[in-house]
C-alpha cells in the first residue's frame, strides 16, 4: 500500500498560468487531464470543468481587466469532492465579496449567469483579500 503522503500528492495538482484567455484555455486542458479530475466521475468532472472555466475566465477578464498577471490554481481531491484554491494579484472583487449570483429576470447582463453557476455547483465558497491577493476557495462536491 502506498504511503499517505504519496496518495495525497497524487490527488493534488498545482498550476500557475497567465491571466489571459489563451493561457486559461490551455490551463483548463491541463487541469482536465490532472489526477484530481481523473479521480472524479464523468458528471463531477464536467461540473468541475465548468466551474473552473468560469472562475478562471472571470479572473482574467475582471480582476486583471486585460492587464498582465498570473493566476495560481491548487486542486485536491478529498473525500467530499474537489477542493479548489484560486489566487491572483488582480483587482479586489467589488464590495469585497463575490457577486450574489442571482439570476436576472430578463436579459442576462455581464456577470449575471456565471456567479449563479459557480454558487449553484459549489459549496464552502470563501473569498478573502490578503496582502494584495485575491484568495478564492470552494469545493465541488463529488
Amino acid at each position: 500500500m502506498a504511503p499517505v503522503a504519496d496518495l495525497v500528492r497524487d490527488l493534488a495538482f498545482s498550476l500557475t498560468l497567465a491571466a489571459d484567455t489563451v493561457a486559461v484555455r490551455e490551463g483548463l486542458a491541463r487541469i482536465a487531464a490532472s489526477a484530481p479530475l481523473a479521480a472524479l466521475s464523468a458528471v463531477h468532472r464536467a461540473t468541475a470543468e465548468i466551474v473552473l472555466a468560469e472562475v478562471l475566465n472571470n479572473v482574467a477578464e475582471h480582476a486583471y481587466f486585460g492587464l498582465p498577471g498570473d493566476i495560481s490554481i491548487n486542486l485536491m481531491a478529498t473525500a467530499v469532492g474537489l477542493e479548489c484554491r484560486i489566487a491572483d494579484h488582480g483587482r479586489e472583487m467589488p464590495g469585497g465579496s463575490p457577486p450574489a449570483g442571482t439570476l436576472p429576470q430578463e436579459d442576462f447582463p455581464e456577470g449575471g449567469f456565471g456567479w449563479h453557476l459557480i454558487r449553484s455547483l459549489t459549496h464552502g465558497l470563501d473569498y478573502q483579500r490578503k496582502n494584495g491577493r485575491n484568495l478564492l476557495r470552494f469545493v465541488i462536491p463529488a
